[in-house]
């Protein structure tokens, strides 16, 4: 079992308030976030933002590990995520993450390409975490 850590400081109080946001690993360190980067276009990061970025990553190396499995030795993929905030009962709720893909596999078919990110968009465990809509594009260049 592995488990990872992350910490959120806010100091003062909505519209007003800041965030602070920390990972274990150090790549975000008091990396800033609130009201203006989540739903303007202010400086810092956003828990949506982040969210996109766990699910891309988290995606693109299932569909890595997937691929490998299955005997492809080479290529390249590259997915970006949009995740999507809606207001909803008084609150707030993360909809939907779209998943874009563009992949080059050199000798897969378009049938076992399509079935195989099939499964790696169900089982990646961010795609298991999330209680929204996920959805796939992907682009296939020889």
């Amino acid at each position: 079992m592995t488990t990872r850590t992350a910490s959120a400081r806010y100091e003062g109080f909505g519209k007003a308030g800041k965030g602070f946001v920390s990972t274990q690993s150090g790549v975000l360190s008091d990396t800033q976030y609130g009201f203006t980067s989540r739903f303007e276009d202010g400086a810092g990061t956003n828990p949506e933002e982040l969210v996109a970025a766990a699910h891309a990553s988290c995606f693109t190396m299932a569909l890595s590990f997937a691929l490998a499995q299955a005997g492809h030795q080479e290529g390249r993929l590259e997915t970006k995520a949009a995740v999507t905030i809606e207001s909803a009962d008084g609150g707030f709720t993360i909809t939907r993450s779209a998943l874009d893909l563009t992949a080059a596999v050199p000798g897969i078919s378009e049938e076992e390409f399509a079935t195989i990110a099939a499964g790696a968009k169900a089982n990646c465990p961010v795609s298991k975490l999330l209680n929204a809509e996920i959805t796939l594009d992907y682009r296939l260049n020889g």
